[in-house]
C-alpha cells in the first residue's frame, strides 16, 4: 500500500464542492426536475476526482490518451455537470441554468455526442459499469498493441462512479466478473455507499457484502469515507499500484449531504429540494440566500492554475506521440488503421458459387476470417457460443489477463455484459467490435443495443439461429418476436441476407456504417446460393433490396421475403411459370422504406400483388403491403422437434406459400 502522502489543496477542494452544491441545487430547482441527492453527496468525491486525480485536458476533449471518468449513476447529472463547467469544458452557466430543457446541451441525464467531457450516455442503472470494463479492456488491447520500452503512448485510467442502484443490477455482476477474470488493474470503480434508493433504504432489498462480493470477482477492495479528501486520493494511489486486478473503493457517504432538513432522506434522491430547504441550506453552507448559480471565485481560481500543469501534460504526450511515430514508421501506419475511417480496399468475397448450399452463419465465418486482415482492429468474439456463431478468427490469440494482444474476446454466457463492453470498446475509440450470440438472447441484450443505437456508435451483432428452423431446442430457441423487435429500434440496421453472397456485402455494409450498430441475423440451417437477375443487384442490395428474379414482362405477382424465406419464395414461384411472379430480398427493410418512390415502385409495382414472407411476427411486413395483399408469417411460438417440421407445423413451408398465391392471384 502507499505510505506517500500527497499535498492537497482542502480548502480549495472544498470550495469546488460548496459551488458543486449550489449549481446542483439551483438548477434542479430551476428546471423543477432533478436528482439532487448524489451531487450533493459526492461533491467531495467528486471535486478530488476532478481536481487531484483524473489526467484530462478540457481543449481536447478527445485525446486519446486521456483517463476517462464515467457517471453510471447518471441520475446524478448535475454532479458531472457542475465538474465539466467548472474545470473547463465547453459548459457555460447558462448551459447549467438550462437543465433538463428542450435542446440543451444539459440533459436529465448525460448524453454521449451532446456535452463535451461526457464519456457516455448513462442513466439506466449497471449500463456505465459496463461501458467502463469496454473502455478499460480497449486501454489494455492498445497499449500492448502500441507501447514499446521507449515510448508509452496509450496509458491512462478508468474511472467509474456507481450507486447502491448500480450494484443490485445485473448488468454490473457480469460486467465486473469478467473485469475481475480479465485483470483490468487501470480500472477503477468508486461506489456511493448512501444506503438509499427511491423507496427507502436499502434495508428494504439489499443487504449483501459488496465487498465480499467483489473481492470474490477477484477485484482489489478498499473503504473509506466520501469526505476524506486525503483517504479518497491514497485510496486511488493504492489502487493504481495494483497491476492485476481492477479496484473498488467503498465509499461511505450521505444523500444530499449538507442540505439543512433533508440531508440523509430518500426524498431527496429524485426531486427538487424546494425554494425553502434551499434557502436553510444556502445559509447552513454560508452563502448568500438571494445567490442564484454561485460559484466560490476559488474553485474558478483552482481549474484556472490546473489546467497550466494540464497542459504541460497534455503537450508533452503529443511530443511523444512525434517521436514515437517518427521511430516507428510500421507501428504509426497501424495507428492509422486502428484510428482512421474503415478501410476496405483490400476485402475479397471468399468463393460462394450459385448453387452452393451453406448456413448464412458459416458464411459470416468464412467473411470474418476475409475481413481480420484486412481490418486490424476488427475484434470481439461470442458469448460461449463460438462453435455455434462461427465468429473465431483462425490464427488470431485469445484476449486474456495475460495475453493483452489477443484479439478474441470470450465474454462468457453474459449477454446483457456483452453488449454494455462492446459499446464501451467502441467509445473508447481505436476498436471496431463484434459481439455474437443466439438471436433469441439479443432480449439479454436489449438495453445495451438500445443505447448503442442511441449513441450511433458502430458495434457489430452477430445473431445466428434466427427462426423456428432452430428445430428441437423448441420455443425457448426460436426466436419469433426479436426480429420485429430489433427493426423497431432507431439507427440499429437490421440486415438478413438470404445466401452466402449476401452475407458478405451485409458484412461490408456494416463495416461501413457509421451513424450506429448493426445487426447481422443468420441462419442455422443451409441456404441454396441463388442466381441473381439483376444485374446491378451488388449495388441495389445497399440499399435495401433488389430483385433476385425478373420476368420478362411486368410482374402479376411480387414475392418479398428475408433471410431463409427467399429461397422458399424462389422454390414456390418455380412451381408456377403460369404467372409472372417477381421475387425480392429484402435485406434491411429500413434502407428500403427509405429508398425514393422511383426506386420502390421499380421493385414493387403498384398494380402488382404481393405477399410477403418471414419465418417470424409478420407486423414489421405491413409497410409493404395493401389490404389486397398477403403475409406469411409465425404469430406465434414455434414447438420442439426437428427445424423442417417445426417450419411445416408453423405455416412455413411451399404448400402455404402456393396456396397464398391461388388466393390472391
Amino acid at each position: 500500500m502507499s505510505e506517500v502522502k500527497k499535498v492537497i489543496d482542502k480548502e480549495a477542494i472544498g470550495q469546488i464542492a460548496l459551488s458543486i452544491r449550489t449549481l446542483s441545487m439551483d438548477a434542479i430547482q430551476k428546471a423543477n426536475s432533478g436528482h439532487p441527492g448524489l451531487p450533493l453527496g459526492c461533491a467531495e468525491l467528486g471535486a478530488t476526482i476532478f481536481a487531484e486525480i483524473l489526467s484530462y485536458y478540457p481543449e481536447d476533449p478527445d485525446w486519446i490518451d486521456r483517463d476517462r471518468f464515467i457517471l453510471s449513476a447518471g441520475h446524478g447529472s448535475m454532479l458531472l455537470y457542475s465538474l465539466l463547467h467548472l474545470s473547463g469544458y465547453e459548459l457555460s452557466i447558462d448551459d447549467l441554468k438550462n437543465f433538463r430543457q428542450l435542446g440543451s446541451n444539459t440533459p436529465g441525464h448525460p448524453e454521449y455526442g451532446r456535452t463535451p467531457g461526457v464519456e457516455t450516455t448513462t442513466g439506466p442503472l449497471g449500463q456505465g459499469v459496463s461501458n467502463a470494463v469496454g473502455m478499460a479492456i480497449a486501454e489494455k488491447m492498445l497499449s500492448a498493441r502500441f507501447n514499446t520500452d521507449t515510448h508509452k503512448i496509450i496509458d491512462h485510467f478508468t474511472y467509474v462512479l456507481a450507486s447502491d442502484g448500480d450494484m443490485m443490477e445485473g448488468v454490473t455482476a457480469e460486467s465486473v466478473s469478467l473485469a475481475g477474470h480479465l485483470g483490468l488493474g487501470k480500472l477503477i470503480l468508486y461506489y456511493d455507499s448512501n444506503s438509499i434508493t427511491i423507496e427507502g433504504s436499502t434495508d428494504l432489498a439489499f443487504s449483501e457484502d459488496v465487498a465480499q462480493r467483489f473481492k470474490g470477482y477477484n477485484w482489489h477492495v478498499q473503504k473509506g469515507s466520501a469526505y476524506d479528501i486525503q483517504g479518497i486520493i491514497t485510496m486511488t494511489e493504492n489502487a493504481k499500484e495494483e497491476k492485476t486486478k481492477p479496484s473498488l473503493i467503498i465509499l461511505d457517504s450521505i444523500i444530499a449531504k449538507g442540505a439543512a432538513h433533508m440531508e440523509g432522506s430518500h426524498k431527496s434522491h429524485g426531486a427538487p429540494l424546494g425554494d425553502k430547504e434551499i434557502g436553510d441550506t444556502k445559509k447552513v453552507l454560508g452563502v448568500p440566500e438571494d445567490s442564484s448559480f454561485f460559484v466560490h471565485p476559488g474553485a474558478y481560481d483552482y481549474f484556472k492554475n490546473r489546467k497550466k500543469s494540464q497542459k504541460q501534460r497534455y503537450d508533452g504526450w503529443k511530443e511523444q506521440f512525434n517521436a514515437w511515430k517518427k521511430a516507428n514508421p510500421e507501428l504509426s501506419h497501424l495507428w492509422n488503421q486502428f484510428f482512421g475511417p474503415v478501410d476496405l480496399t483490400g476485402l475479397v468475397s471468399p468463393e460462394f458459387k450459385q448453387g452452393d448450399a451453406l448456413a448464412t452463419r458459416s458464411a459470416s465465418g468464412q467473411v470474418i476470417n476475409a475481413i481480420a486482415p484486412v481490418v486490424p482492429n476488427f475484434i470481439g468474439g461470442s458469448a460461449d457460443l463460438s462453435p455455434s456463431n462461427n465468429t473465431s478468427i483462425k490464427n488470431a490469440e485469445d484476449f486474456l489477463h495475460n495475453s493483452p494482444h489477443g484479439r478474441i474476446m470470450h465474454f462468457g454466457i453474459r449477454e446483457h455484459a456483452m453488449g454494455g463492453i462492446m459499446n464501451g470498446m467502441a467509445l473508447h475509440g481505436g476498436i471496431r467490435p463484434f459481439g455474437a450470440t443466439f438471436l433469441i438472447f439479443s432480449d439479454y441484450m436489449r438495453p445495451a443495443i438500445r443505447l448503442a443505437s442511441l449513441m450511433k456508435l458502430p458495434v457489430i451483432y452477430v445473431f445466428t439461429h434466427d427462426s423456428v428452423y432452430v428445430g428441437e431446442d423448441g420455443p425457448t430457441h426460436q426466436p419469433v418476436e426479436q426480429l420485429t423487435a430489433l427493426r423497431i429500434i432507431p439507427n440499429l440496421l437490421v440486415l438478413r441476407p438470404g445466401d452466402a453472397q449476401e452475407t458478405f456485402l451485409a458484412w461490408k455494409m456494416a463495416l461501413q456504417h457509421k451513424d450506429g450498430p448493426t445487426a447481422l441475423i443468420l441462419t442455422r440451417q443451409n441456404l441454396e446460393v441463388y442466381k441473381k437477375d439483376d444485374t446491378q443487384w451488388k449495388e441495389n442490395i445497399t440499399r435495401g433490396a433488389y430483385i433476385v428474379k425478373d420476368t420478362k414482362q411486368n410482374p402479376d405477382l411480387v414475392m418479398i421475403a428475408s433471410g431463409s424465406e427467399v429461397n422458399l419464395a424462389l422454390s414456390a414461384a418455380s412451381k408456377r411459370p403460369d404467372l409472372s411472379i417477381r421475387v425480392i430480398s429484402v435485406l434491411s427493410q429500413s434502407r428500403f422504406l427509405k429508398q425514393t418512390k422511383e426506386f420502390k415502385d421499380t421493385l414493387l409495382p403498384p398494380e402488382a400483388k404481393r405477399i410477403c414472407i418471414e419465418a417470424g411476427i409478420g407486423m414489421s411486413w405491413e409497410k409493404f403491403t395493401r389490404e389486397s395483399d398477403q403475409i406469411i408469417s409465425i404469430e406465434h411460438f414455434g414447438d420442439s422437434g426437428p427445424g423442417e417440421k417445426v417450419a411445416d407445423y408453423c405455416g412455413m413451408n411451399e404448400e402455404a406459400v402456393l396456396k397464398a398465391i391461388d388466393n390472391i392471384s
